[in-house]
């Protein structure tokens, strides 16, 4: 699936850590999408590669029913063996380069950005999309380095690629972003320790379509 920038409205990062079963962290992912979701970045940092592959197989079913992409949080083969549509990778992870290399054009490949040096490379080595942030204090990156609004305009001005906000963002402060030159928001906490998953996509959704 070729990255088509309105897929990067609302991106949903998943965090399992709310829920108490395999098929409610599924039933979350659900709602997500069938509250407007516009794309899925499955990250388990725990899981063994095989339970990662399976359940990433799950997700990529569900994302396929609702026309959405599927990437995979910082692990190639993971993301080769489940067909995801894609993969985003942190500054520490494998280099974009040497992703863009293994996989074909149409492989989405997203990558973290914190200054403009960073967006600029890799945009260079082949990012399709670059995450940006952390642009407020997140819950689930207490240790995430924040970049203040200038920043986030800056790096966004200084690549052609699509680039989206992550790092805390929520209802009552996407406004904030305005004017920035974001093409969506990233979100983790703001779905996924929501009691109304689906209600929270609407209102994140109608949000950042009101701002760009």
């Amino acid at each position: 699936m070729k990255l088509n920038p309105e897929s990067l409205l609302l991106y949903a990062v998943t965090n399992r850590s709310h829920t108490t079963s395999q098929q409610d962290f599924l039933t979350q992912i659900k709602d997500a999408l069938a509250g407007g979701v516009t794309c899925v970045q499955l990250r388990e940092k725990n899981l063994l590669e095989d339970e990662f592959t399976e359940e990433a197989i799950r997700v990529k079913e569900l994302c396929k029913s609702y026309g959405v992409p599927l990437l995979i949080n910082d692990n190639l083969n993971v993301a080769l063996n489940s067909h995801a549509d894609g993969i985003h990778v942190g500054k520490n992870d494998c280099p974009v380069s040497d992703i863009r290399k293994r996989t074909g054009k149409d492989f989405i490949i997203g990558a973290t950005a914190k200054t403009v040096a960073q967006a600029q490379k890799a945009e260079t080595d082949g990012a399709d999309y670059l995450g940006v942030g952390a642009v407020f204090t997140s819950p689930t990156k207490t240790d995430a380095i924040r970049i203040t609004s200038g920043q986030l305009k800056e790096i966004c001005g200084s690549v052609s690629i699509p680039a989206i906000a992550i790092g805390g963002i929520c209802h009552e402060n996407i406004h904030l972003l305005q004017g920035s030159g974001i093409c969506g928001i990233a979100v983790v906490s703001a779905l996924f320790c929501s009691e109304d998953t689906s209600g929270a996509a609407r209102i994140l959704k109608q949000d950042i379509l009101e701002m760009i």
